[in-house]
């Protein structure tokens, strides 16, 4: 059985991380809904060393057309190094990607940290948006806020779903580089890891609420509520939900 442009980005990517970190799988589900008999999607949870929590989710409902797998490599609450991911879709007729390296400080106040950590994907972000142009993607200005500045988010066809594998490894290349070196010391200056752990929380419940990202309510009408709001809460904290409730 072949696999889907989507899922074959998703899995490459996930491979890519497997081979910077030894990743254990902690949690596995499948996911379903009223919409079909047989799961509709798959949840995957991983934990390594120096990436803290991999959350994967994937949605496949060929009577819709849709074929969503997205990917989030979660660096630790107190780290510097962004957080990575990749979105790859195909619905509604088209292909579109989302690949990013999630901000965990504020750029605008924080020069020496964007030119450490974002200001080499300058080439690779100019030279995609030169050869493919404006990105058609349905983002929100809010939405764009929280994410990056050299976030590659468009819609595509074949031959382009297909090129941008070469942008996103590297992207993920740049990625894998700070993970294991780490961020130059003295790019954050006051910042410690309290306060970048206070800002991630803060972040993530923002990039990841109903409100702000319309995804969840289209996730909510296929897999319910329950479902939605369980692969919502695997996104908020690196803690797992039995953790969460433990902790509380």
């Amino acid at each position: 059985m072949s696999v889907s442009p989507p899922k074959a980005l998703s899995d490459r990517t996930l491979a890519a991380l497997a081979g910077v970190d030894e990743l254990t799988t902690v949690r596995e589900r499948d996911l379903t809904s009223p919409m079909s008999p047989d799961p509709v999607g798959t949840l995957h949870v991983l934990r390594g060393e120096r990436i803290a929590k991999v959350v994967r989710i994937g949605l496949t409902v060929d009577a819709i057309g849709m074929d969503s797998h997205m990917i989030f490599a979660f660096t630790g609450a107190e780290s510097a190094v962004p957080h990575f991911t990749l979105d790859s879709v195909r619905a509604g007729g088209y292909l579109a990607y989302h690949i990013d390296l999630v901000p965990r400080a504020d750029l605008g106040a924080q020069l020496e940290y964007v030119n450490a950590v974002y200001q080499p994907l300058t080439p690779v972000f100019e030279e995609v948006r030169d050869r493919f142009g404006p990105s058609a993607a349905a983002i929100g200005p809010r939405q764009h806020a929280m994410m990056s500045p050299w976030m590659l988010v468009d819609r595509a066809d074949e031959e382009r779903f297909e090129q941008i594998g070469a942008y996103l490894d590297r992207y993920f290349e740049h990625w894998r580089d700070l993970l294991v070196k780490g961020v130059p010391d003295g790019v954050l200056g006051a910042l410690d890891g309290a306060a970048l752990a206070a800002r991630d929380a803060r972040n993530r419940a923002a990039l990841f609420s109903p409100e702000v990202d319309p995804v969840w309510a289209n996730v909510a009408r296929l897999v319910g509520d329950g479902q939605a709001e369980e692969l919502r809460r695997e996104l908020l904290t690196n803690d797992l939900p039995e953790e969460d409730a433990a902790h509380g």
